[in-house]
């Protein structure tokens, strides 16, 4: 199937998962997998790998669900696993609450939902999004308990933060690709300055819509009897002593550090293998894992590493499960016609300026999933349209790639990684997930696009 009938049944596709999970409670990972079986069939994707009339092998859909479901753990799995056992070693040290006590004293206990937000912001310039709420999450959690602020607002605050720098501002791979692409590689200074700007109006947008549904949504950890509610001090008694500042943070800033530092050394086009190794997600991750590690021993509760450990693994395996489900449903979108049907049909568009690139950038993360790929797809589709468009001019061209990442936050929804990390981190059920996460995505990407528009009317 091709065309406006494969888009039909794509939107129907994805309303009848929603359904599926949130009306007849069937567990994500079935119904997301059911989904993008029958989706990949009817889309044309078949049964068994085959040869085209150019003698190119096509993938059947078992290869494809395959591909899709390894790919998500090969790039996300272990970043997953190691910086949930971090958040882990945090709390069990009492580190956690540490960290949330230097944050909450710098902006004062009026602001904590703005206090993470922008926290998110600053880390996801040269970290993922999904690893930078994994790490900070720890953090987001102790805050909540420190300031009594709702955990679903911290949780979308950090969302938001973190998802806004993510698709606006290099060195992540999908801004840099896209300026590279739409030809201002050479004026990276601008995109992020360009980015940083834009970034205003969501970050305000994210804050207020966090504060509105924290009121209307309780996550689990929100969820308790009043005799079960602890005071931030009861917290610290039950751990003794707090760790020192500096020792809190410790397992959170070399990471984030290295990362940036590989982020920085490849956006300057010099080769350093040593800390591209470090910068690594993985590796980045596993340094912080291990310095959580000699902390927990230094607190003398080295007994309870196994326990902690296999806590951890306990709790993670149905997060790495989903998320990979979600892998899988993108995969199959993408080995499907749809991708192809957008791009040959993209004149349509074409009278309709900085909105264009927003728009289709828009579709296509919703589609697949990924913003990265949302934002390189859409960049190379939009670079030979860019003199039709009106945006041919070096502001105007570094303006589009920000377009493009207003679109490719719009919107975080089932068969995004981030948005099942967002979810059971944040202790939510699905249902919410849709209610804060995939709408709030909605209310930045809409709010980005407003901003940028207004930006155009001042460059040339």
């Amino acid at each position: 199937m091709t065309g406006i009938g494969l888009i039909i049944v794509f939107i129907l596709a994805i309303a009848l998962m929603i359904f599926c999970i949130s009306k007849l409670k069937i567990h994500p990972f079935l119904a997301i997998m059911a989904i993008s079986l029958v989706f990949g069939l009817i889309a044309g994707i078949p049964l068994v790998n085959t040869t085209d009339a150019d003698g190119n092998t096509v993938s059947g859909i078992a290869n494809v669900i395959g591909a899709g479901f390894s790919g998500t753990f090969s790039s996300i799995g272990i970043v997953i696993i190691f910086g949930a056992l971090v958040g882990t070693l945090l709390e069990s040290t009492g580190a956690a609450l540490k960290m949330a006590d230097c944050v909450v004293k710098l902006v004062g206990k009026k602001h904590p939902e703005l206090a993470i937000e922008l926290m998110g912001w600053i880390v996801s310039i040269p970290v993922f999004c999904d690893s930078g709420f994994v790490v900070l999450n720890p953090i987001r959690k102790a805050m909540a308990r420190r300031t009594g602020a709702s955990s679903v607002a911290m949780s979308v605050a950090l969302s938001m933060g973190l998802y806004i720098s993510h698709c606006f501002i290099p060195p992540t791979p999908g801004p840099i690709a896209a300026a590279g692409t739409l030809g201002c590689g050479d004026n990276l200074l601008l995109v992020m300055g360009l980015g940083a700007l834009c970034s205003i109006p969501p970050l305000v947008a994210g804050y207020f819509f966090a504060k509105y549904i924290g009121k209307k949504v309780k996550a689990a950890d929100d969820i308790v009897a009043d005799g079960d509610v602890k005071t931030y001090e009861q917290l610290v008694d039950e751990f003794g002593k707090l760790p020192s500042g500096w020792l809190a943070f410790a397992p959170i800033v070399p990471p984030i550090i290295l990362m940036g530092l590989a982020s920085a050394f490849s956006m300057a086009g010099v080769k350093a293998d040593f800390i591209s190794f470090l910068g690594t997600p993985i590796i980045a991750l596993a340094v912080g894992c291990i310095i959580a590690i000699i902390s927990l021993f230094a607190a003398n509760k080295g007994k309870d590493f196994y326990k902690l450990t296999d806590d951890t693994l306990k709790t993670v395996g149905p997060i790495l499960f989903v998320t990979a489900a979600g892998g899988v449903l993108g995969k199959v979108i993408a080995s499907s016609d749809m991708v192809n049907f957008i791009k040959a049909n993209a004149e349509i568009f074409e009278s309709i300026g900085i909105f264009f690139p927003f728009l289709l950038a828009a579709i296509l993360k919703s589609a697949q999933g990924s913003s990265t790929v949302a934002i390189t797809t859409t960049a190379g589709i939009v670079a030979p349209l860019l003199p039709v468009l009106g945006l041919d001019s070096p502001a105007l061209s570094c303006l589009t790639v920000i377009a493009i990442g207003a679109g490719a936050m719009t919107v975080s929804h089932a068969n995004d990684s981030y948005f099942w990390v967002v979810t059971n981190f944040g202790e939510m059920t699905p249902q919410d997930g849709y209610k804060t996460q995939t709408l709030g995505t909605l209310v930045i990407g809409v709010v980005s696009i407003i901003g940028v528009f207004i930006v155009s009317l001042f460059l040339h």
